[in-house]
């Protein structure tokens, strides 16, 4: 359903280029590629061989290098970039990332996407030994582990801090030498790394931000890996071997754009697969198939085209409508979405409508969308859900951290279909969404995480246990 109205959201986007002229520009084409995974604020770090600087601040891409002084300034051949939505730390401009740290013998920056589930413990124990902390959110703690650390190497410094962290990460590292790259024990957050015509690299949490900055997807980071990107090449080295896949399965319903690809499997094309077994699970007896723009589309074709159906743009979405419009009540919530969304009626009127949508999460909006459909004149409205019920919060980088907030986890599917008004309400089953993204790995769930669904976490949860 709608980013803006659903409010399920990405933490972040990262983005890292290293060897190559205009590294800020490439960096800005990045994150723009990007900005779907995180609109609260947006920064770049660049470096010129002598120095990091940056620049950030609150608002969109656009908003936040409004000014063309803002990002001429970020001079240098390498550069990471990072795009936010807070779900560990206050939206305010010192949790804005890339964090930049100057020591007295070095400079270092860091972006990371994900959530960690000890942060709040081992920030009140280097808090405890004299450390004070920029932000509030989590990112900052990694670099106060690499600094306390004894190990004689950067490097050494670097696996040692990771061996202390948990939960989901992926980070990159800028210093004047080198970029740095690592991903959690279980790949989580999706991140790959490509590599541009003169020879230089891209690191990026989609493929669709190398496809925007012309670069050729060389590989998926794998889960433990930490990776060294300098003028000498390319080292990969881990961190730990003690991994197992668990990618976050909400990036193939939800997250990543449709043109992304992530470990091999493209994203229009899994969502595509979903709709399909979702018409072979729970087929309906309907007229068209609708779904809910933007990111049911894919699902709403794969319905179609399984069961045999017309698939209508029975709804259309106003696509100048900015993130002002998420409202703090249910009735400002439904204005919203009446700006933000508008039926056919010349599709619907008289059709018994199939409308299939991504996922449910708070439900707040679901009984409206039904409601625009029958005002329109649909005679029937069947809701397909082309992922499992979302029952349970997630601790690794969404900003669903309690139970409270899901409606699944409190209210059956009847009394679900009853509250939206549909006519049937069903949803796509966990072997049915495993298959259609197809990773086929020899780990629990093909190498998904499926916890939102399930209760089944990868990991213990720390600081969050006692919220499962």
């Amino acid at each position: 359903m709608l980013n803006e109205v659903k409010s399920l959201n990405e933490e972040c986007g990262v983005f890292g280029v290293w060897g190559a002229e205009n590294a800020n520009y490439l960096t800005y084409l990045g994150l723009h590629s990007l900005q779907h995974r995180g609109q609260e604020g947006a920064g770049i770090v660049a470096n010129d061989g002598k120095r990091l600087r940056t620049y950030r601040n609150l608002g969109l891409l656009t908003q936040v290098f409004s000014k063309p002084e803002f990002l001429n300034s970020l001079v240098g051949n390498s550069a990471i970039g990072h795009v936010r939505y807070s779900t560990a730390g206050e939206n305010k401009i010192e949790n804005v990332q890339p964090l930049l740290f100057d020591f007295t013998d070095s400079q270092l920056a860091l972006a990371h996407n994900g959530n960690l589930t000890n942060a709040i413990t081992l920030k009140k124990e280097l808090e405890e030994k004299g450390h004070i902390f920029k932000s509030s959110s989590d990112s900052e703690v990694l670099v106060h582990l690499i600094k306390v650390s004894n190990a004689p190497t950067l490097h050494e410094k670097i696996i040692e801090a990771l061996n202390k962290i948990q939960g989901g990460f992926a980070y990159l590292l800028l210093t004047k030498d080198s970029l740095i790259v690592a991903l959690d024990s279980h790949g989580f957050r999706p991140l790959s790394i490509g590599k541009l015509p003169n020879g230089g690299f891209v690191v990026a949490s989609e493929t669709c931000a190398l496809d925007a900055v012309g670069a050729t997807l060389v590989r998926d980071v794998k889960p433990g890996e930490l990776i060294t990107i300098s003028d000498s090449g390319m080292e990969i080295d881990q961190w730990t071997k003690k991994t197992q896949l668990a990618i976050c399965s909400m990036e193939f319903i939800y997250f990543a754009r449709p043109d992304s690809d992530i470990l091999g499997i493209n994203v229009h094309s899994a969502r595509k697969r979903m709709g399909a077994n979702l018409a072979k699970e729970a087929p309906a007896d309907g007229d068209i198939v609708v779904g809910v723009p933007n990111s049911s589309l894919s699902a709403a074709s794969g319905y179609a085209e399984e069961i045999g159906l017309p698939y209508e743009m029975g709804l259309i979405k106003n696509q100048y409508m900015g993130r002002e419009f998420i409202q703090p009540t249910k009735e400002l919530r439904e204005k919203s979405v009446r700006q933000k969304l508008a039926a056919v009626k010349g599709v619907v009127r008289g059709k018994r409508v199939i409308l299939v949508d991504d996922s449910i999460v708070r439900g707040t909006t679901c009984a409206y969308i039904v409601q625009l459909l029958r005002d329109a004149g649909a005679t029937e409205v069947h809701l397909r859900i082309a992922s499992p019920r979302f029952m349970h919060p997630c601790f690794y980088g969404i900003d669903i951290q309690e139970k409270s907030e899901l409606i699944a986890a409190h209210k059956s599917i009847p009394e679900m279909n009853q509250m939206f008004g549909s006519d049937s309400l069903k949803f796509l089953s966990e072997d049915g969404l495993i298959k259609a993204i197809g990773l086929n790995t020899d780990a629990p769930y093909s190498g998904l995480d499926m916890s939102y669904f399930n209760g089944d976490y990868p990991t213990y949860l720390y600081d969050y246990e006692s919220k499962k």
